[in-house]
């Protein structure tokens, strides 16, 4: 059979996303303070954009609910940042508008604080803590560990010396020494040193590095600092491949583990959209427009250049200026209106919630969301990410409020996670210290009120959220009742 070229003609299908279009999804994702960013780059892209003043013309038909609770919010149909790969709604609506007055920051007894919500990682001293626990050999030496744990700094170096610790507790050195032991056994491996050298000679032992040669290198860093290779090799008594491995082992350590975690404040989060109850009973969605600058064209600039325009490329500049402002303004639009329309639909499903607070959350699903507004499952998953909306209860992303369903109540549909897990924070803060309350036990007072849920999944949301096992809570609270 002879070899040669030959052209063959196939006819195919598939779906391809514009740039256009794969830039509004990527805005849809972004947070309002996201979109101020990028909105500051495209004014100084584009000088045919313009920010300007936020529009008061939808104020009297700005989107809310109907009186009933239960009634649909009237928030738009617009979907067409929908991207299903099926299809692409392109469906039109209006109904946007801004906030008119500022909402108070009130909160439920059952509600959890905004720091559960919005840190992004527990500090370094909580991660410590909830460890220190399991570790200690007593009672004494985890109290004696845990003051060493607040006296570290952000990096997990102890910095003050270990006699004045242990005097200021009126306890021995060696007392102090063996609890130091125990905090520098914790995670992250290298906390608790008092040196540089020492924090490496932990991560050394750590990994089983740590030989004879290791410890002169690493009791030696001044030398490694100024680099006198040479005399450090004949210290270690090395050949240089084995030296080489060293170092790389060495510059492969963390010398700041504790930075690893938060030891900072959070900065306060900007909600995207706020909400307010209406006296009718419903409730009112806005977007948050004072991080949100409006954009328009600015059309007395755009006729002085095009009369400016005189040869053919320079009008082509102009004409594309034009469509790329045109279609960054429509994008943003899109972008308000199927935000606007995903929360409402979050709110209707958790009236309960902003009524009563998280005790009344339901379970619920993005799949649940986008068959309700008639949008793909992945749009809902890019318009709740980033996304914080405010009410009278405080600040939440809107991820909060999809949870699992669990132990099936009478209606069938079952509790939220979250629920169960205030219920039980409830039930721990509560309980007498001297009759702390066992898993077991914790699962019947949940089963009366109509939580049937296992020992397993009640001692999982219990370590979830950060409340220690019977004996642990028995043994703080009588350390705290000695305090």
């Amino acid at each position: 059979m002879a070899l040669g070229p030959r052209l063959d003609l196939r006819q195919s299908q598939s779906l391809v996303m514009t740039p256009q279009l794969q830039q509004a999804i990527k805005l849809l994702a972004l947070s309002n303070l996201e979109i101020e960013a990028f909105i500051g780059e495209a004014l100084e892209a584009n000088p045919l954009l313009d920010a300007g003043e936020v529009s008061r013309e939808a104020s009297d038909e700005a989107p809310h609910a109907a009186d009933e609770p239960s009634a649909d919010l009237a928030i738009g149909d617009d979907s067409a940042l929908d991207i299903d790969p099926d299809t692409l709604d392109r469906d039109r609506d209006t109904g946007d508008g801004e906030w008119a007055s500022a909402l108070s920051s009130g909160g439920g007894d059952d509600l959890p604080g905004i720091d559960e919500r919005g840190a992004a990682a527990p500090s370094l001293a909580e991660h410590l803590e909830a460890q220190v626990g399991a570790v200690a050999g007593d009672a004494r030496e985890e109290a004696i560990a845990r003051h060493l744990i607040g006296l570290l700094d952000e990096a997990g170096y102890l910095t003050a010396p270990l006699r004045e610790a242990a005097a200021e507790l009126d306890v021995p050195l060696a007392e102090a020494e063996r609890a130091l032991m125990v905090v520098q056994s914790l995670d992250p491996t290298g906390v608790g040193a008092r040196s540089l050298s020492e924090c490496l000679a932990l991560q050394a032992r750590e990994a089983d590095r740590y030989d004879p040669c290791m410890a002169r290198l690493i009791d030696n860093l001044d030398l490694l600092a100024r680099g006198e290779f040479a005399r450090l090799k004949r210290m270690c008594d090395v050949d240089d491949e084995d030296f080489a491995e060293m170092l790389a082992e060495v510059r492969g350590y963390d010398p700041k583990p504790g930075l690893r975690f938060g030891g900072s404040e959070e900065a306060p989060v900007t909600p995207d959209l706020l909400l307010r109850a209406t006296p009718g009973g419903g409730w009112d969605i806005r977007v948050n427009e004072a991080t949100l600058p409006r954009l328009v064209i600015n059309r007395e600039y755009y006729v002085e250049l095009r009369q400016g325009c005189t040869d053919k490329a320079s009008r082509a500049w102009l004409n594309e200026k034009l469509a790329d402002a045109n279609w960054l303004i429509k994008a943003l639009d899109q972008r308000q209106k199927t935000i606007l329309k995903t929360a409402a639909e979050i709110v209707k499903q958790q009236d309960g919630f902003f009524r009563k607070g998280v005790s009344e959350l339901r379970p619920l699903t993005l799949a649940r969301v986008a068959e309700a507004i008639g949008m793909h499952e992945s749009t809902v998953s890019r318009v709740t990410s980033n996304k914080y909306i405010h009410c009278e209860r405080g600040t939440f992303e809107l991820k909060y409020f999809f949870t699992s369903g669990v132990g099936g109540g009478v209606d069938g549909e079952g509790a939220s996670a979250e629920a169960v897990k205030a219920r039980i924070r409830a039930l721990c803060d509560a309980e007498d210290p001297a009759k702390i309350l066992s898993d077991d036990t914790l699962v019947d007072l949940l089963k009366a009120e109509g939580f049937d849920l296992a020992r397993r999944t009640v001692a999982k949301y219990r370590e979830a959220i950060g409340i220690g096992s019977s004996v642990q809570r028995r043994r703080q609270k009588k350390l705290a009742g000695i305090t």
